[in-house]
């Protein structure tokens, strides 16, 4: 985030704001719907299936993974990625007990 002041906030709002990243962009929502779906992809098969650039799909897996939601098997020339089960759990637990913490306030 740099500018942003991220050592002011506390490393659970960091985290959550890393996770709601892996959301922030549709082509990395396709790509872990697609990853979701085949339980494992070549960088390639991503590619040839989104209307994106090798280069584009490759940053948007570098950020994935960087969050940790996606991992990366080098089995060359290929690389094999996968949804980290652990990291989408978290996910799931993080953005359910945020959004069930806002529901429990009225508003005026």
């Amino acid at each position: 985030m740099g500018v942003t002041k991220t050592e002011i906030f506390t490393a659970e709002q960091n985290r959550v704001a890393d996770l709601a990243k892996a959301f922030a962009h549709p082509a990395r929502v396709a790509i872990l719907q697609m990853l979701a779906t085949r339980q494992a992809c070549v960088c390639g098969d991503l590619v040839e299936e989104l209307p994106l650039a090798q280069a584009t799909v490759s940053q948007h897996l570098k950020e994935l993974k960087r969050i940790g939601i996606v991992r990366g098997d080098i089995d060359p020339p290929r690389v094999c990625y996968c949804i980290d089960e652990a990291v989408w759990q978290e996910a799931r637990h993080v953005f359910g007990d945020l959004f069930d913490s806002l529901l429990k306030r009225t508003c005026c």
